[in-house]
């Protein structure tokens, strides 16, 4: 199943993915998938870098539905996370 990394920015708590450029984007859209194993633990192991040098916090994979091009969370929290919302 296609996976992401998240996380929330250190300096301001924002909901981040890790890109392709090894940057850490807003939009899940410029997320960086993994298709395999080996490459969800390639992104972890790039995230677990910038956990240690205090850029993001709480690091996950999560899965994700890949439709016509566009990157869909497959469960109500992350597509609430991915909207930038939160839930009053």
């Amino acid at each position: 199943m296609p996976s992401v990394v998240t996380a929330n920015r250190l300096r301001d708590g924002i909901v981040v993915y890790l890109a392709s450029d090894g940057s850490w984007t807003e939009e899940i859209g410029r997320a960086r998938i993994a298709e395999t194993e080996d490459e969800l633990a390639a992104l972890e192991a790039r995230a677990a870098g910038d956990v240690k040098a205090c850029k993001v916090v709480a690091v996950y994979p999560m899965d994700v539905a890949l439709h016509d091009g566009a990157v869909d969370p497959l469960s109500v929290r992350e597509r609430i996370r991915a909207a930038h919302r939160t839930t009053l």
